[in-house]
């Protein structure tokens, strides 16, 4: 019966149709996203792929962005206007900060992340506070969530982060100088006195590994209970009234921004103070 009921939900969302359940109850946000449905893995039997409706969120947010920048970029101008001229300035802007963060080198080269997960990050959030997110259901449960309300997809940017953290360190120092940079005396010792003081790099060298693993888990929960602190919030004063939910709307415009930049500003540093950047390109050409 489960499994008819999955499948039925899959072909109705398919063709684009929506049914409204009944009214329940109202109980408040719940930390965990309900699954819509699952689909069956074709090569790995018994196994399914879970959607849930903080997934499809995620999925309208990347094809609204998609769709966009398409629109923006269809005919490029030399003088730009309309969209095209908006498109350019928020990512000259973007570039700028994080060029100021970064360096001129970094920010050449991993500009494209840093503007993808801002970006993502922020539509998410704003569309997570358009009327109809979590109030429109289907068979009881809501059709829509903003994904970052979501603990498994802040988990999941603050991991995938991560692991292009790793990558990008191996690509620009190398193993050898990460584990020497990380475990590695400090502050141009020699002598005695260098030697003397392994020990203790070494043990520094440990918390600075236990930081970089706790990073990604910060990241994630710092994002998700801002935002899912939010999303309740709403979800309480709109039970009372609308005019008691416009305050804390504006609020929200104000936390979604910040929090999306402050996931930009952190993935940044991290990466700046690893590597380091045109500081040290520079000493080395000199």
């Amino acid at each position: 019966m489960r499994g008819l009921a999955q499948k039925t939900c899959l072909a109705a969302l398919a063709m684009g149709g929506v049914a409204c359940g009944a009214e329940e109850a109202h109980e408040g946000l719940s930390t965990s996203a309900p699954i819509l449905w699952e689909i069956p893995l074709p090569f790995w039997e018994g196994h399914t792929l879970p959607i849930s409706n903080s997934l499809v969120m995620l999925a309208v947010a990347v094809l609204a962005i998609t769709f966009v920048l398409q629109v923006a970029t269809r005919r490029m101008e030399r003088i730009p206007h309309g969209l095209q001229n908006f498109v350019e300035w928020v990512f000259e802007m973007l570039y700028n900060f994080v060029e100021g963060l970064t360096g001129k080198s970094l920010a050449k080269k991993y500009f494209w992340y840093f503007a993808t997960v801002f970006l993502l990050i922020l539509v998410s959030n704003y569309m997570g506070l358009l009327p109809g997110v979590g109030e429109i259901t289907y068979r009881g449960q809501p059709l829509l969530r903003g994904a970052n309300a979501d603990l498994n997809v802040t988990i999941f940017l603050g991991f995938f982060y991560a692991l292009l953290w790793f990558i990008w360190v191996l690509r620009e120092q190398g193993l050898a100088h990460f584990i020497a940079h990380t475990f590695g005396p400090k502050g141009g010792l020699t002598g005695f006195l260098k030697y003397a003081l392994l020990p203790i790099f070494f043990f520094v060298g440990l918390i600075e590994v236990l930081s970089i693993c706790i990073r990604p888990v910060a990241l994630a929960a710092r994002l998700f209970g801002n935002i899912f602190a939010g999303e309740a919030i709403l979800e309480q004063m709109g039970g009372i009234s609308f005019a008691a939910m416009l305050p804390f709307m504006a609020l929200e415009l104000i936390v979604g921004f910040v929090q999306a930049l402050v996931f930009l500003m952190l993935t940044a540093i991290f990466l700046k103070t690893q590597v380091g950047g045109d500081e040290e390109e520079a000493h080395a050409e000199t």
